[in-house]
């Protein structure tokens, strides 16, 4: 659940680190990402610019290798730098099938994207490092503050990029079908209390916004599922949170062992939630809480402890924020605003001479398993989604103080309300217009990959992701293809 981590008061599962931050430092309880999937998320979290201002329209488009990034900076003005473990934010990672899903979008198909979600318990009850991978760059990490940190003379900038909590890949329908498989062990499932965890209430098929459906359906959601097979889906996430918590600890640890937890500030945040079976959906891409909604708590000295944020903030925040704590001039034409005046005691002349931050966060997002651009605007309770150019697609608006699980869309109620925020929105961005040239976009890629396929073409895209579905009737697919370049 994209709201596990912040919201006080949590009995679901036992994460002693992040409530450790809380207690000794400042929780933002409204804190999104600005595109809810990894690179787009991450290339704004590192350049400090909305998405259509990166262009990092999908998994494969990021920011372009040689851009200047915080940490970049920092380096400049003799901050010691290190970086461990994902990093995600440039051009050309991710599978042929994360492009080409992203891609093709448009076309009038529906083909299932992802393997069915499942869950997978690993190991007994001293297995501690499910996740090896994250675990070997948590101790590349604590390494270096323990040998090298502890050395230094100037001040240093650490960054870890774990790849939990996020469901793995399912090796059972074979290497080429998404990651859709909750892995844990009986050791962090022990934390997890099933009793407080709660089953979404989902909307009948019929009833589901049609971009709703189509995400619903290339995530392999659309089938039966059992309420236990919904709650062991829900507890297994809640247990990757566990371990993840236990990476976050171990970096804490070392700074304190060190003597070093007084003079740093530990910034706890993600690139995005994860949908676990909420709106008959998992992984990400989308605008509901579960998926947009991030953790961000950060606590060090000079930080108000025990404090609980509630303005809005997002990631493009991060940038800004880091070159302050640095006390490095910030660049005047920043999406984000630092968020050192929420997080300091601060004297009032030296807030004045700051851009006032706007009471509203803009997420959107461009690239699979959703069938059109979507943008999101967030204010005080009320979170207004819109798709493609405004009119093709009904909007959707939530009010999050009476509705938190986000199941009636009152657009139509509040006719009034959802103007105005389209009128905000239209002045942060024209996003008509920015819908269409990533429609463009996806075309001119699609067409350049096919063409360097040649001969190979109809196997190659036959065998991504969709293989299951396609293989079925891969003519049908094909002609469809044709029908939309």
């Amino acid at each position: 659940d994209g709201r596990l981590t912040f919201y006080p008061g949590n009995q679901t599962v036992a994460l002693p680190f992040i409530n450790f931050m809380k207690r000794y430092g400042t929780v933002f309880l409204n804190a999104y990402t600005n595109s809810p999937i990894c690179c787009p998320s991450r290339a704004a979290m590192w350049s400090g610019l909305f998405t259509h201002l990166t262009e990092s329209w999908n998994n494969f488009k990021g920011l372009d290798p040689d851009y200047v990034t915080w940490m970049d900076l920092m380096q400049k003005h003799g901050y010691h730098t290190q970086k461990y473990g994902k990093l995600d934010y440039t051009s050309g990672h991710h599978s042929v099938s994360n492009r080409v899903e992203a891609w093709t979008r448009d076309v009038d198909f529906l083909l299932r994207q992802e393997g069915r979600p499942m869950v997978n318990l690993s190991g007994n009850k001293t297995h501690v490092r499910v996740m090896e991978a994250d675990w070997q760059n948590t101790d590349k990490a604590v390494n270096w503050i323990r040998e090298e940190a502890i050395n230094f003379t100037q001040p240093f900038a650490l960054y870890l990029g774990l790849n939990l909590p996020h469901p793995y890949p399912s090796p059972s329908t074979g290497e080429n079908f998404g990651s859709s498989t909750f892995l844990t062990s009986p050791y962090w499932l022990e934390k997890v209390t099933y009793e407080a965890i709660k089953i979404p209430k989902w909307s009948s098929l019929s009833e589901m916004h049609p971009v709703d459906y189509y995400s619903s359906y290339t995530k392999n959601c659309t089938g039966e599922f059992t309420k236990e097979e919904v709650r062991n889906i829900r507890a297994f996430y809640y247990a990757m949170c566990a371990e993840t918590d236990a990476m976050l600890g171990e970096i804490i640890s070392a700074l304190r062992d060190t003597g070093l937890l007084k003079r740093t500030i530990i910034i706890f945040t993600a690139d995005h939630g994860e949908l676990a079976m909420e709106h008959r959906q998992f992984y990400k891409m989308s605008m509901y809480e579960g998926s947009s909604h991030v953790p961000l708590l950060v606590m060090g000295p000079g930080i108000k402890q025990q404090q609980q944020i509630s303005n809005m903030v997002s990631l493009v925040d991060i940038y800004p924020t880091m070159l302050d704590i640095a006390r490095i001039p910030v660049p005047q034409n920043l999406s984000g605003y630092s968020l050192t005046p929420l997080l300091f005691e601060m004297a009032e002349n030296e807030v004045l001479s700051r851009r006032s931050r706007p009471p509203w966060i803009l997420s959107e997002f461009h690239g699979c398993n959703v069938n059109s651009s979507t943008y999101m605007l967030r204010t005080d309770k009320w979170k207004y989604i819109t798709y493609s150019d405004g009119h093709s697609v009904l909007p959707q608006l939530f009010d999050l103080s009476t509705d938190p699980d986000e199941l009636k869309n009152v657009a139509m109620k509040f006719p009034v309300v959802a103007h105005s925020l389209d009128k905000i929105l239209h002045s942060v961005v024209n996003y008509p217009k920015v819908s269409s040239s990533v429609q463009e976009y996806n075309k001119r890629q699609f067409i350049s990959w096919k063409q360097s396929l040649g001969q190979n073409y109809s196997n190659v895209i036959a065998n991504l992701r969709w293989h299951q579905d396609w293989l079925k009737e891969p003519k049908k697919y094909e002609d469809a293809i044709d029908k939309w370049l």
